[in-house]
């Protein structure tokens, strides 16, 4: 994996900036010519190759090692990715060390706590699973706007 990568979103926004200033300078050239100098400016061969680099790379903090924040069966957590791999196009199985554990018990006679989770999380970064009340198991915060994942609309 290359390091300091644009998200999608990002790549896209840069080849239309591309655009405008070689407009600018007389030359047009066409959205996919500006998606092709992009991805042979970040040393990829075209688009498609450097389309799909970005795709399977996990957004910001979902490495191993990284940090991630949200919510587990609506409770807030913070935690340490143990393993990250991807098995979909955006989705990716996680394996989360809790800083701190959470009850996955609603009832106030016992308690069942968990530290370490597994879980497949998709593009906008939740889990397809979810509760009898329609909330996501679990809900992770995107590190920054411009992590999300675009539709592939290239």
């Amino acid at each position: 994996m290359k390091r300091g990568l644009p998200t999608i979103t990002e790549a896209k926004r840069e080849a239309k900036r591309l655009r405008a200033a070689l407009a600018g300078k007389g030359e047009a050239i066409s959205h996919a010519q500006a998606l092709e100098r992009v991805a042979q400016r970040h040393g990829y061969r075209d688009w498609n190759a450097f389309h799909a680099a970005l795709r399977d790379r996990p957004p910001q903090g979902w490495e191993v090692g990284g940090r991630v924040t949200g919510r587990y069966l609506s409770q807030p957590f913070a935690a340490t990715v143990l393993a990250a791999d991807p098995f979909r196009p955006g989705w990716f199985r996680l394996v989360l060390d809790l800083d701190e554990a959470v009850d996955v018990v609603r009832f106030d006679s016992f308690s069942n706590l968990r530290k370490r989770i597994r879980v497949e999380v998709g593009p906008e970064g939740h889990s397809k699973e979810r509760t009898s009340d329609g909330i996501p198991h679990v809900a992770l915060d995107l590190a920054h706007p411009g992590t999300e994942r675009e539709p592939d609309d290239s």
